[in-house]
């Protein structure tokens, strides 16, 4: 069986404009069939966390039901507004902030940067978003098109 790496950016939303949101969806969606890329959390202490406790979602409660439903995005977008304790737009938009805002440690930027084989002068974009795609592309690229 293939293990797939989650290539929905952390800085894509859905219908809801929640940003990671879909990511998430993914992530959990993969791991509950076993497909999930090694090193990936189906809920981890990042972003998932930060999506779940500005929402007011239960991480057992998401992983529970896109395990057992098996939804498309759409349908979980549906169990989110009717599961989330705080889906306001304010609510959204702050957590959106803290996403797009969000600075790897010096170290976690190095690291990813010398997998690509990318000088750290300085001209790469340091936050979490982006490197964290550069890092899945890598990944993505290592498990599957080396």
């Amino acid at each position: 069986m293939a293990k797939i790496v989650p290539l929905i950016s952390s800085g894509t939303a859905g219908p809801l404009g929640v940003l990671h949101l879909p990511r998430l969806w993914l992530k959990v969606s993969l791991e509950a069939r076993g497909k999930l890329a090694d090193g990936y959390p189906g809920i981890g202490k990042g972003y998932d966390t930060m999506v779940c406790d500005a929402l007011g979602l239960n991480p057992d409660a998401v992983k529970k039901y896109i395990t057992d439903s098996k939804p498309t995005y759409a349908q979980f977008e549906d169990w989110v507004k009717k599961n989330a304790t705080k889906l306001d737009k304010a609510t959204i938009h702050k957590l959106n902030v803290a996403i797009q805002g969000y600075i790897h440690t010096d170290d976690v930027r190095a690291g990813i940067l010398k997998a690509n084989g990318i000088g750290d002068a300085g001209t790469v974009c340091p936050d979490a978003v982006n490197l964290n795609n550069l890092d899945d592309w890598y990944e993505f690229h290592q498990a599957e098109l080396k």
